[in-house]
């Protein structure tokens, strides 16, 4: 099922971040043109969905999925 809602997130704290409704992304890369956040399935098998995160903050890509 594809996510509409995607929100800027925050660059910290770094990883993966729940608060109670969502999870903020925040990745560290100096050098990337570009990161995306790969969903999988519950078994960790098969890619559901490819989300770029296109805000960055001081070389830290962030994004947050309620």
């Amino acid at each position: 099922m594809p996510l509409t809602e995607v929100g800027p997130g925050r660059a910290y704290p770094r990883g993966a971040t729940w608060d109670g409704e969502g999870v903020n992304f925040a990745v560290f890369s100096e050098h990337a043109d570009k990161v995306e956040l790969c969903l999988f399935d519950a078994r960790g098998r098969h890619e559901t969905q490819r989300i770029p995160m296109r805000e960055r903050t001081d070389h830290v890509w962030h994004c947050y999925l309620p």
